[in-house]
């Protein structure tokens, strides 16, 4: 039997992922670490969640930058 990796998403939601990343960075500085419209223009959970689902290189960079967050122990 072979062992993965720890996935360090498992058991987060997005919502979940997003939200500590709202808190931790604010919207502004959410937007200035991925261009993303959502996070300029009016943003909110709700619009931010429903982009991010339908858009994978999105979803992509936002996971990303949460583990990195988490790797940093904050």
């Amino acid at each position: 039997m072979t062992q993965t990796p720890n996935n360090p998403l498992h058991g987060i939601t997005l919502e979940k992922l997003l939200n500590e990343l709202v808190d931790h960075y604010g919207w502004d500085g959410l937007a200035t670490r991925i261009d993303i419209r959502c996070f300029k223009s009016d943003p909110s959970i709700k619009s931010s969640l429903t982009f991010l689902r339908k858009t994978p290189w999105a979803r992509e960079k936002v996971e990303a930058l949460f583990v990195d967050l988490r790797k940093r122990g904050a």
